[in-house]
């Protein structure tokens, strides 16, 4: 399968500049069979959303059933979407298909640090997207700290991080994907901005890597571009019957409290 990353610089709140520039990216890029965008791609990481979330259904999503269905291809990435009423905000990640089929997941770990939390609601629940045979999970950003979350448990075969990942914290950026490549025997897809917003600068570093952790392609510079490889998912399935790790995973820990 071929994977393309779109690894965008983000105009703060103008959905219409960066839909231009997703649909300018896809058009330069290979023929895929999936392309992965950022963290709220169409707005930049907007953790005040008033007046700059899209309503459900709104205008960045259309555009992605609309190409999707016009390249033949998933494309994912996440928006913040304002819910009905008084239902608030999500950060939610979409996965859509060219069918007109649109898988969603809603960021479970909010960036607190961030105050993420003040306006948006966390999601409680996993997704998997299925799409030609292989099903990919769901994760925005924050999401890739917390290996339980992430956890293979025999239902995914590969990761979508979807990011606006700033540059101070780049280093842990790169291991912590890798790690979650190692530990759970799968293809990684890390999609990050490059650019700045008004709170932090991104250098983008976006990557798809094996599941031995190998880097398959990467960002060669932090500058607006797209990142593609081929991915054997059949030698990935090889590689964890050979070498069996995950049947040895542990399904939850007791931790004993010490007596008073």
């Amino acid at each position: 399968m071929r994977i393309t990353i779109l690894q965008t610089d983000i105009v703060w709140a103008d959905p219409e500049a960066n839909i231009s520039r997703a649909d300018r990216l896809i058009s330069q890029a290979p023929a895929s069979d999936v392309y992965v965008l950022p963290e709220m791609w169409s707005t930049g990481f907007a953790t005040e959303p008033q007046g700059i979330a899209e309503e459900e259904g709104g205008q960045a999503l259309q555009w992605m059933k609309r190409k999707a269905q016009h390249a033949n291809a998933a494309i994912s990435g996440t928006l913040a979407v304002g819910l009905p009423g008084e239902q608030g905000y999500v950060n939610r990640h979409y996965f859509v298909c060219p069918n007109g089929r649109c898988y969603s997941y809603d960021k479970h770990h909010l960036f607190t640090y961030g105050h993420e939390d003040r306006y948006f609601t966390a999601g409680n629940e996993r997704c998997v997207a299925t799409f030609r045979g292989v099903r990919f999970l769901l994760i925005t950003c924050y999401d890739a700290r917390f290996p339980l979350w992430m956890r293979y448990a025999d239902d995914y075969d590969a990761i979508i991080i979807a990011a606006n990942w700033p540059s101070n914290r780049q280093h842990a950026w790169h291991i912590l994907t890798r790690a979650r490549a190692i530990e759970n025997q799968c293809c990684v897809i890390a999609a990050n901005r490059v650019g700045s917003d008004p709170y932090s600068v991104y250098t983008g570093s976006s990557a798809i890597i094996d599941a031995y952790g190998n880097t398959l392609a990467a960002a060669t510079t932090d500058d607006e571009q797209t990142v593609t490889a081929e991915v054997d998912f059949a030698a990935q399935l090889r590689f964890r019957e050979k070498f069996p790790v995950l049947r040895e995973r542990d399904h939850g820990l007791t931790v004993e409290r010490p007596r008073s």
